[in-house]
């Protein structure tokens, strides 16, 4: 086994084995408005759900290095609200554009050409050609040295036409393709799935198939 000590290593290097292990990680491409009004958009890849009562998610925001507040930060934490989109790989290349350094001024929507809608709960636009939108307000804070960590709470979702069924409360998981972060710049795609069965499933019922989780 390789061992390593996080206490003896850099701030650097824990990143470089953290990010690249734990994965796939959700992306979470996130609208926030600017002091001026302007929609900015970014992608954070530590992200996930933490629970469902109350519906709350999780972005982690690193600091710049002089130590600055990226956009989305300052924006959150003046106005309390933000929308964390999923993203597609139709959207993929276009969710990844967003990531580069534009100038506060300049909106990543319009610059890498996404088009942003009203939301209906949050000032932060939604973004069309996305999946899934969480519209969502400010729950809690976490601040270290090196970022702010932030718990939305999820007023209002929004889902493409076809995608959640409201009466059996599932979702079209064959019409469903969102992309993943992988190691270093890499990304991941959704479409090989499989289902295990559980240990009380009759021994004819237990090889693994690939079909199952896309007839849900």
């Amino acid at each position: 086994m390789t061992e390593v000590d996080f206490s003896r290593i850099t701030s650097y290097q824990r990143y470089k084995l953290m990010a690249s292990l734990i994965v796939p990680r959700p992306i979470a491409l996130v609208t926030t408005l600017g002091p001026t009004g302007v929609a900015n958009a970014a992608p954070f890849s530590m992200f996930n759900m933490l629970g469902e009562d109350p519906p709350i998610l999780m972005i982690s925001i690193n600091r710049l290095k002089d130590g600055r507040l990226k956009d989305t930060s300052a924006n959150i934490l003046r106005s309390g609200e933000f929308v964390v989109h999923m993203s597609d790989e139709p959207m993929a290349q276009k969710m990844h554009d967003c990531g580069e350094a534009f100038p506060s001024d300049v909106s990543e929507l319009t610059a890498v050409g996404l088009t942003p809608v009203a939301s209906r709960c949050v000032a932060p636009p939604r973004i069309l050609e996305a999946p899934v939108a969480f519209e969502c307000v400010l729950h809690e804070k976490l601040e270290t040295e090196s970022r702010y960590v932030f718990i939305g709470r999820i007023a209002w979702l929004a889902a493409r036409d076809g995608l959640i069924d409201t009466e059996a409360w599932r979702v079209n998981l064959r019409d469903y393709h969102p992309v993943a972060r992988f190691g270093a710049s890499f990304y991941t795609r959704t479409n090989e799935r499989f289902s295990l069965a559980s240990p009380s499933d009759k021994p004819d019922q237990r090889a693994p198939t690939s079909t199952g989780i896309d007839e849900m």
